[in-house]
């Protein structure tokens, strides 16, 4: 069956990123339409070996789609998610727009590949968060095998992950520092180059900030409302890749090569997990992979059923398109989209 497929957002990091991967993994497009805002409007996007020519979205025909992948922010889907749904797409939303309404299944393939099902109560599905996607992917495995009590998570996440504008800053500032112009931050609050910074999105009134929230509510919507979940969230000066150091508090004991085990045979993870120099996966080395990357796992001896890992992805990929992709996918294989409205 082949579908027609509209994205929005296509000159942004996550939609090429889309466009890249629906043709990688040989997506069944009939007919491919690239979707931006009015200053992008006839600016060419690649499609495998074709050109698109962005159309604008607020004039666009979303009844001649079955498919619209939203990448283009919070705001924009807000506006235009409910009238592509209306006129009969269905929308695999990337945004935070929808992560939280209950009516709208919030879906990472490898862990909750049924909740797709629940797409036809608003014929939208949503994305996680990039620094939540791979986590959850990782504890599923573990959390099947012996219950995940708590989860602590500090994050390591790349200035991909808010935009090209936030790259480019990270650029600009690394070149300057070597001819002595002071950086002078606009995408982030203090300098990215050579620096981290622990803040990532609004902060809330209890202390957390927006990203780490998010990290909270999704992986209790996604994987299950009973495990306790602190994150603390941190951007550091990489352009793509985002790493996780996490801790979890297991109900029933798992040793560490019975966790590796248990990790090697799931579903999108790939274990590089060798205690000597460079046996690990760092982001660098991620960047283009499908896989989310399991290192340097081992027992926490300060409490009962404790193991630690390091946890690594390209967050455009998995983060974002990726997963989009693979929720289409579902959607295809189990021959939904016949069945929407």
């Amino acid at each position: 069956m082949e579908v027609n497929v509209a994205l929005v957002g296509a000159t942004g990091n996550v939609g090429q990123e889309i466009l890249v991967i629906l043709d990688e993994r040989e997506f069944p497009v009939k007919e491919a339409f690239a979707l931006a805002s009015r200053q992008s409007i006839g600016r060419e996007v690649s499609f495998g070996d074709k050109t698109l020519k962005c159309q604008g979205l607020e004039t666009f025909d979303f009844s001649k789609v079955d498919i619209a992948l939203f990448a283009a922010g919070g705001e924009v889907s807000k506006t235009w998610a409910l009238k592509a749904t209306k006129a009969g797409a269905i929308v695999i939303d990337n945004s935070s727009h929808f992560r939280m309404d209950p009516d709208v299944p919030l879906v990472v393939p490898e862990v909750n590949a049924d909740a797709v099902a629940g797409f036809s109560k608003k014929n939208i599905i949503a994305n996680p968060n990039c620094s939540t996607a791979q986590l959850v992917v990782a504890l599923k495995p573990l959390h099947d095998a012996a219950t995940i009590k708590r989860v602590v998570v500090s994050t390591y996440q790349s200035t991909s992950g808010k935009g090209k504008a936030a790259m480019d800053e990270l650029f600009t500032q690394t070149k300057g520092i070597y001819v002595n112009d002071t950086p002078s931050p606009t995408e982030f609050t203090k300098q990215i180059a050579f620096n981290v910074i622990p803040h990532i999105d609004a902060f809330m009134e209890d202390g957390f900030t927006k990203e780490e929230w998010k990290m909270m509510a999704e992986t209790k919507k996604i994987l299950d409302p009973k495990i306790k979940l602190t994150a603390t969230c941190v951007r550091v000066p990489t352009f793509v890749g985002h790493a996780e150091a996490v801790n979890i508090e297991l109900e029933n004991p798992l040793s560490d090569d019975e966790a590796r085990e248990i990790l090697r045979a799931a579903p999108g993870i790939l274990i590089v997990d060798k205690r000597e120099d460079g046996g690990y996966v760092t982001p660098v080395e991620c960047v283009g992979e499908f896989a989310t990357f399991i290192s340097r796992l081992r027992v926490d001896p300060t409490i009962d059923n404790g193991l630690a890992f390091w946890c690594v992805s390209d967050n455009l990929r998995k983060g974002a398109a990726l997963n989009a992709v693979q929720i289409a996918e579902l959607l295809l294989n189990r021959r939904l989209l016949r069945t929407a409205a």
